[in-house]
């Protein structure tokens, strides 16, 4: 090759120099030679009309120096010559007598030579300028691709579009972009799409440009997310198309993210404008769709795909077994399990553990169960949380004994169970009364130095309360002090236990071991043993509670004093009368001030009976204590009775009627009917209350002469008998039914004139037959001491045998 080129050049040299001679010798002008005037050394050669070169003002001759070079670069000969092209006009070069066209690849290289040298800027723009052939796009789309420089690569760009020559190119766009991207210029990018959209407003047609949708990619995949969605936009409304990989491209974008919502908007944008949808799209929208609660959507997707014969990934099956599972739509989180199966792909360990979980949230723990001997059978190990749940989930079903085996299970795989896995074992166990298994586990927590929770150690005392282990108790609450716990209100709770058992023995002696080992209880509690002691009869280990209690300043209020006067008044022995005698006494309670007052003379009081009875009244808060109140009455009365202190209780009802505690107890319908209802007294007080009633009934009827047509006493079915029998000594009229004694006006008005009624009703209760009091204690065995509430039962009663 070197040697034809040489030979080559040898021939145009000797043709130069024989123009050379005859042009010194005779001073024609080039364009009037004739070669057949002289001899040629080369036949072959001929002349043709060149371009003047330049020429001095006094002569014809050629001034510009032409240096003539060989195919390897190599000068063969320098001297004054002439060129036959202008540059940036021909696209060719004279290679003797012949034209040579310039090859793209010497343009490339000559434009890439340019580029590299001077980078950018006025001198590189001046170099592209000088250039001695006319480039066109092919050239330019070529040198991009081979830059190796962004900013090089867009300035020569930015040259380009300035030549009239430009055409837009989308290969020329996609080398640039490419060319940007690999550089990391994203400004560059955009500044180039900024060009392509206007290049494509030029035209009359929609361009299809590809150039479009690799920009968008590109910035997409920077995560410019701004940028690019705006770039989508503005290619929408060019009317260009965008293809399913940039469709994609966006859609990852938005839910890398975190805008789910956004991502589903460019989703439906893609399907109303007719792109296919690929594998890509179906395994990136599936999950998503389904992870973001819009599983019907994904399901449909997940049906187009296998109609469109496309296998889905384990991905897409992953994630709706897991969303499916979630959601609670266990049956098609199963059929979308067995149909991954049929597809030969098998489940990971993150699929068993979420399908378990679901299974186990919703109750199905027997389907949880053989999903984990799955799991196992496919040789995956089960973790630490999925071992957590699975326990705790059968032992607060009540299956203690799979929840035993899965937790030995897990401590032979070498997990330490948490404080809670414990926690829930043992307040099961202890909740279903097994305290063998609740104290292994109590041992074992010790041992692994896990500590116990506050509500562990509660529920494990309260079991050992309710199984009356007093000293294991004891220990374990030492053991839970010792930790740090704060154990005043545990201790309390075991206390309380005790004494709703009726254990008040062993409540006495929780309660002396919390005093040796500085532990207080509340005054509510201290009140509860000390209504218990009275109940069973404990007045020797009552006092000192009531005194501790008052002692705490702690406020004894009329209910607990009128409990205490309810044993008084059925005490029978008169030793236990003096213990709570002392009792009322330690309470500190002005109704115990009142009690002693109403048993003294006038003389010592200063004040007759009724004075007193209404000042000791009209000192209680009705609008907090109304139906303590009611209750000291009922109580009081029932004393008053049995001590047989007529006149001072007939005080008290009057009293007490006059402060509208039993408001409806005395009803006037003018002449039609008086009634007295007396279903919500004691014995004693509605023995009282039918006697001053009547008594206001006589005075009524013989004194004003107003006679109604019926009288009745409202008794109720259990003390109808002893008012009955009350008013049968004095040969009353009135008539028993079920729950009410009646009679006519006219009768009773008769009978109030006898003056037994008289002396009766103004004195005293005439009968205390002990088959009276014997019916008394049958129908009210008990005063209700334990009675807590200030709505009390109907009837409250007390009494005792005289």
């Amino acid at each position: 090759m070197i040697g034809r080129s040489r030979s080559f050049s040898r021939y145009v040299f000797n043709n130069l120099q024989l123009l050379r001679s005859h042009s010194a010798s005779i001073p024609v002008r080039f364009d009037e030679f004739n070669p057949t005037n002289r001899p040629n050394p080369n036949p072959n050669f001929s002349a043709r009309s060149y371009c003047y070169g330049k020429k001095s003002q006094g002569n014809n001759e050629w001034t510009e120096e032409i240096d003539y070079l060989d195919e390897s670069g190599s000068v063969i000969y320098t001297g004054k010559g002439i060129r036959s092209v202008e540059p940036r006009v021909d696209d060719h070069i004279m290679v003797g007598g012949l034209k040579q066209p310039f090859s793209n690849a010497s343009a490339v290289a000559k434009i890439v030579e340019i580029v590299k040298r001077w980078k950018w800027g006025p001198e590189m723009e001046t170099q592209l300028d000088k250039l001695q052939f006319l480039p066109n796009m092919i050239h330019i789309t070529q040198a991009l691709k081979v830059t190796g420089d962004g900013d090089a690569s867009l300035s020569l760009f930015k040259w380009a579009k300035r030549q009239s020559w430009y055409s837009p190119s989308d290969e020329c766009y996609l080398a640039l972009i490419d060319r940007l991207n690999h550089s990391r210029d994203f400004e560059g990018i955009q500044s180039v799409f900024d060009d392509l959209v206007l290049d494509s407003a030029k035209m009359t047609t929609v361009p299809d440009f590809s150039a479009f949708s690799r920009v968008v990619q590109y910035l997409a995949k920077a995560e410019k997310l701004e940028v690019s969605f705006c770039c989508f936009k503005k290619i929408q409304e060019s009317g260009c198309k965008v293809d399913t990989k940039t469709y994609n491209s966006l859609i990852t974008l938005f839910l890398d993210k975190g805008l789910p919502f956004k991502a589903f908007e460019i989703y439906e944008n893609m399907e109303g404008s007719g792109s296919c949808l690929d594998l890509a799209t179906y395994e990136l929208m599936i999950p998503n769709l389904a992870r973001s609660g819009r599983i019907d959507a994904a399901l449909k997707l997940f049906q187009q795909m296998k109609e469109k014969n496309m296998k889905p990934g384990f991905m897409i099956f992953a994630s709706l077994v897991d969303s499916l599972g979630k959601a609670g739509r266990l049956d098609a989180s199963m059929k979308i399990y067995m149909e991954m199966q049929g597809f030969g792909l098998k489940p990971s360990a993150a699929m068993f553990v979420s399908m378990i979980e679901s299974y186990v949230k919703a109750g199905k723990l027997d389907t949880a169960l053989r999903i984990w001997d799955e799991m196992k059978k496919a040789r995956l190990r089960p973790n630490y949380g999925l071992y957590t749940m699975v326990v705790e989930a059968h032992a607060k079903s009540g299956k203690l004994e799979t929840a035993m085996s899965v937790f030995s299970d897990m401590e032979k795989a070498g997990f330490l169970p948490t404080p809670s896995t414990y926690s829930c074992l043992l307040e099961m166990h202890a909740g279903s009364g097994q305290v063998d298994a609740a104290m292994k586990l109590y041992n074992s927590m010790s041992n692994a130095g896990v500590r116990p929770g506050l509500t562990t150690y509660t529920a494990l005392l309260t079991l050992l309360a309710k199984k009356k282990l007093v000293d294991i108790a004891a220990k374990i609450l030492l053991e839970m002090k010792a930790m740090g716990y704060t154990v005043d209100v545990t201790a309390s709770d075991v206390l309380m236990v005790f004494i709703k058992d009726a254990s008040v023995d062993l409540a006495l002696r929780w309660l002396r071991f919390m005093g040796s080992s500085g532990i207080r209880t509340n005054n509510f509690i201290i009140r509860q043993l000390f209504e218990s002691c009275m109940k069973n009869g404990l007045y020797d280990s009552a006092k000192p509670l009531l005194e501790n209690y008052v002692d705490s300043a702690a406020k004894v209020d009329l209910i607990l004093y009128t409990s205490i006067l309810a044993h008084l008044v059925r005490c029978q022995e008169e030793q236990n009368e003096r213990h709570l005698m002392s009792i009322l006494s330690a309470t500190k309670h002005k109704a115990h001030e009142f009690m002693c007052g109403l048993f003294t003379g006038p003389e010592q009081r200063k004040q007759p009976v009724l004075v007193f009875v209404r000042e000791f009244f009209q000192n209680i808060d009705y609008e907090s204590e109304e139906g303590a109140a009611r209750y000291f009455v009922n109580v009081l009365l029932n004393y008053l009775v049995l001590m047989g202190q007529i006149n001072r209780a007939r005080c008290v009802w009057k009293v007490s009627y006059e402060n509208k505690l039993f408001p409806k107890a005395i009803v006037f319908d003018q002449h039609i009917a008086w009634s007295l209802d007396v279903r919500n007294l004691s014995v004693g007080a509605a023995l009282i209350a039918v006697v001053h009633t009547l008594h206001r009934f006589r005075k009524r009827m013989l004194y004003y002469g107003v006679i109604p047509r019926r009288i009745k006493l409202v008794t109720g079915p259990t003390l109808k008998i002893v008012v009955a029998q009350m008013l049968s000594a004095v040969e009353s009229p009135f008539e028993v039914s079920k729950v009410v004694l009646r009679a006519p006006g006219d009768s009773v008005s008769e009978w109030f004139k006898k003056p037994i009624v008289q002396q009766f009703l103004l004195n005293e209760i005439p009968s205390r037959s002990d088959i009276l009091m014997h019916k008394l204690n049958i129908l009210f065995p008990s005063s209700a001491p334990e009675i807590r509430s200030l709505n009390l039962p109907k009837p409250l009663v007390a009494g005792r045998v005289m």
